[in-house]
């Protein structure tokens, strides 16, 4: 039954009872779906689909997958293409008196033998520097023993887990404001309501007063208060609309949707197995955030392994398929092939591998602190919002029992009022403490529900 389309008899012979009667269906009676909390759901599935921040958390965390295939990939071979060609004239050179020496012997053998068979030879004088050679070649190269990577990769995995816990905390956080943000409208959208229906209350008031003054029963006075009531809750009726606009605009902020678009309402259901459960639960270890300082620490433990393993040696083979010559041979003669290990292992840094290990160590401390104070953070927040809850809960209990005296009260002082027993200050008092009362329940309802959904996510178990 929709408030909206109330109609109420304005004829000045209706009594207040039954207008009493038709508020009170208007605010128990709002609007609701099928499925309790079926359109907050709804809302948080279609922000964690369409926040941007949420969004751009997950691309860290694709950045995360892909340096970890990055760390993955230095254990494969790896091959690569080079080639070199230089022209060289002049500098040092090298000389081969090939001349002096063999000159001689070829005299003596060209007497010998009465021929010129053995021709005179020159000295001979090659420049270092090659002129017109290119080298071109395919090297191939595995890493047979390296520490740094097979750690480098298991940093890097776990900088994946620890990018998709910040993204698992924030993806609480958004769940936890949605659904705060659509009970903050709901509630805002309940007072509404309650404005409203009251105002039924003082426009009939207003009408029975002016009809009783026409009549000769009444007195101008209580005129004048009735109407100064219905300009009141004019101001009321619009800071409560105001406050439904804002609320509905800080919802479709945060599911990524226009600002002005419509919000449906749903009342309000409460779970008390899911409320005595979560009363119930202590456990917090799946907590994200507890989680992503767990893997920090790990990632400062793995870091720190890896400074203490610098005197490890490294070894990795290469293998070249080339060929190389001058004037762009390209043969029998110029082609090559060639193997060969590389080691290397450190002897002096000037003391620069020990400073690392202090300061991974510091590291470590720093970061096992804040676990510490996490844990110890997030265990004090839980008690906290479980005694929020408790007393919430008892001021709502308060506040359905003070609307049932205060609808009593008022369903009294209305016959004393009509009879001419209680004054319109009576009246008016009455009035005001069920509309009090009414916007009590309302807030204590809705407060309810959002602190149980910051309770819900103190308690949240990682995926």
């Amino acid at each position: 039954m929709n408030t909206s389309n109330l109609s109420i008899n304005t004829k000045t012979t209706q009594s207040i009872p039954r207008i009493l009667l038709l508020v009170f269906l208007g605010f128990t009676c709002l609007p609701t779906t099928l499925k309790a909390q079926q359109l907050v759901d709804d809302y948080v599935a279609e922000g964690l689909a369409n926040n941007l921040v949420l969004k751009e958390k997950n691309t860290s965390l694709e950045q995360s997958l892909l340096a970890l295939k990055d760390a993955k990939s230095y254990f494969l071979p790896s091959l690569e293409f080079g080639a070199s060609y230089t022209l060289a004239k002049g500098g040092r050179t090298i000389d081969f008196p090939i001349g002096d020496l063999l000159n001689p012997v070829y005299t003596t053998l060209n007497r010998l033998t009465g021929t010129n068979s053995f021709p005179q030879l020159e000295n001979v004088s090659n420049q270092l520097l090659p002129n017109d050679f290119y080298d071109a070649r395919f090297r191939a190269t595995l890493p047979l023993l390296n520490t740094d990577l097979n750690f480098q990769k298991q940093i890097r995995a776990q900088q994946v887990a620890w990018t998709a816990l910040q993204v698992e905390t924030y993806r609480s956080a958004l769940i936890q404001d949605i659904r705060q943000a659509y009970f903050m409208y709901c509630a805002a959208y309940s007072a509404h309501q309650i404005v409203k229906n009251t105002q039924a209350l003082v426009n009939q008031n207003l009408k029975d007063n002016q009809a009783l003054l026409e009549n000769g029963k009444g007195l101008p006075a209580r005129v004048l208060r009735a109407e100064s009531e219905v300009e009141n809750i004019k101001a009321l009726l619009i800071e409560a609309d105001n406050k439904k606009g804002k609320a509905a605009q800080y919802l479709n902020f945060l599911v990524n949707r226009p600002l002005d678009q419509e919000v449906p309402f749903e009342e309000a259901v409460l779970d008390l197995a899911r409320i005595n459960y979560l009363l119930g639960e202590e456990n917090q270890e799946g907590n994200s955030e507890l989680l992503a300082i767990k893997t920090a620490v790990s990632i400062q433990e793995t870091v720190l392994k890896s400074q203490k393993s610098y005197w490890i040696p490294k070894l990795s083979t290469y293998a070249d398929f080339g060929s190389q010559g001058f004037e762009w041979a390209f043969d029998s003669q110029s082609r090559y092939t060639m193997w060969g290990l590389q080691l290397s292992v450190p002897v002096f840094q000037g003391g620069r591998n020990q400073n690392q290990i202090q300061k991974g160590n510091l590291g470590l401390q720093s970061i096992q602190r804040q676990k510490e104070l996490l844990g110890k953070k997030l265990a004090l927040e839980l008690q906290l919002q479980k005694n929020e809850v408790k007393s919430i809960l008892a001021t709502l209990q308060s506040s359905e029992k003070k609307i049932v005296s205060a609808g009593a009260y008022l369903r009294i002082v209305d016959r004393g009022f009509k009879e001419g027993s209680l004054s319109l200050i009576e009246y008016l008092d009455a009035q005001n403490q069920w509309t009090q009362a009414s916007l009590q329940k309302n807030i204590a309802t809705y407060n309810l529900q959002m602190a149980l959904a910051q309770l819900e996510r103190l308690l949240t178990t990682s995926n």
